[in-house]
């Protein structure tokens, strides 16, 4: 079991008299991710709505915030159960076994056009044997020909201009694997979350985004840019891309502070708390059962 304590600030200079705002900045309740204490503070005197996504747990918050400045701090810990599987044994299911809630992430979304890319997935993967071998190697792909660079990106980069450019930041490495991942008709989706266990060198701690693969009938954690392991992978939101799952969505005008994050993994090895590590069973924190499915040949 691994226990994060992790919190997140966030600051605003509201422009308008009154600006409307979506956060996704509390942690998704599942099955593997419990949420043991949280609290939440605003300088302003306002009325936040929680509501919860029952399809995968996501939780987004609105609020009307006031002229003037609009601080949001949220603080949590979280224990993170993952299911484990050994990748030999994982396997791609065909589109017709797929489960109905399951269909929509093998499409073209805003930042992930697959359809334009279904030549080149066959190109480098269409001789592969489909499973894990064949994501693995996508994820693979995507690391060793993009650069991680700060700042390569905007927020309207896809995974088009991706391929292109030949790097990128986290959320652009997602995109390109989720891409190529649907351009063979493997379900693929965009976590939207935060990390621990990346390098510090790369600069202070920041949201996070990484992939899910549908195999074997559940949802099962890569991460392309490989900051990370993958055991210190919490979730925020999820969704078909970026487009989903921002963390605040604005309506109005602000300006804002740089986003403060700050997350530390507990070890207490009595209570069973262990350091996120890397290792060699893929691992899932979704609240997907296992279905029957029928091996893709």
């Amino acid at each position: 079991m691994v226990r994060l304590e992790f919190s997140i600030e966030l600051a605003y200079e509201v422009l308008d008299d009154a600006c409307e705002f979506i956060f996704n900045i509390h942690p998704a309740i599942t099955q593997c991710q419990k949420v043991v204490s949280e609290s939440l503070t605003i300088n302003q005197s306002v009325q936040p709505q929680v509501f919860t996504q029952q399809v995968d747990g996501t939780r987004c918050m609105r609020l009307r915030g006031y002229a003037g400045p609009l601080v949001i701090r949220y603080e949590g810990l979280l224990d993170l159960v993952h299911i484990e599987a050994e990748p030999g044994d994982l396997e791609e299911i065909g589109v017709g076994d797929l489960p109905l809630d399951v269909i929509s992430y093998i499409y073209p979304s805003r930042y992930c056009q697959s359809d334009r890319f279904r030549e080149l997935a066959n190109k480098e993967f269409g001789s592969m044997a489909s499973g894990y071998d064949r994501v693995c190697a996508i994820k693979d792909w995507v690391n060793q020909r993009t650069k991680f660079s700060s700042g390569s990106s905007a927020e309207s980069t896809s995974a088009i201009e991706t391929l292109a450019d030949q790097a990128g930041v986290c959320r652009d490495f997602t995109h390109l694997m989720i891409t190529l991942c649907r351009a063979l008709n493997i379900p693929a989706r965009f976590v939207s979350g935060i990390d621990y266990g990346s390098d510090p060198a790369l600069g202070p701690t920041d949201f996070h985004a990484y992939v899910e693969v549908y195999l074997s009938g559940r949802w099962y954690l890569f991460d392309p840019s490989g900051l990370c392991p993958t055991m210190g992978l919490m979730r925020l939101g999820t969704g078909r891309d970026a487009a989903d799952v921002s963390f605040a969505t604005v309506f109005g005008s602000v300006t804002s502070s740089p986003v403060l994050i700050k997350i530390a993994a507990i070890v207490d090895a009595e209570k069973g708390f262990m350091l996120p590590v890397h290792q060699a069973k893929l691992l899932s924190t979704a609240d997907t059962p296992v279905t029957n499915y029928r091996r893709v040949s």
